[in-house]
């Protein structure tokens, strides 16, 4: 199968609604979702700079403790966590 038969075959799946690239959910296309996904991983690589390596550890680890009742810093005082936010630097 040619890759233009295939990014054909791709983007008629995407039409359909199915996400056919990590990251481009939403993408009604194929290249639609090839911007989004490109985006979000831009984003996230900037954002890591401006907090540096360890601020956005500390970031994603507040983070991952969130829930549709609290926030992640409720939950970590709730729970005894310690999150060290001056960790959090900005360029």
């Amino acid at each position: 199968m040619s890759s233009e038969q295939e990014r054909r075959e791709l983007d008629e799946r995407a039409k359909k609604g199915e996400t056919v690239v990590p990251g481009g959910t939403g993408g009604k296309s194929l290249e639609a979702q090839e911007h989004l996904a490109e985006g979000r991983s831009r984003g996230g690589q900037t954002r890591r700079e401006q907090l540096g390596k360890e601020g956005y550890q500390e970031m994603g680890k507040k983070g991952g403790l969130s829930t549709t009742e609290e926030s992640g810093k409720e939950r970590a005082e709730r729970e005894g966590i310690e999150i060290d936010e001056s960790k959090f630097r900005t360029t």
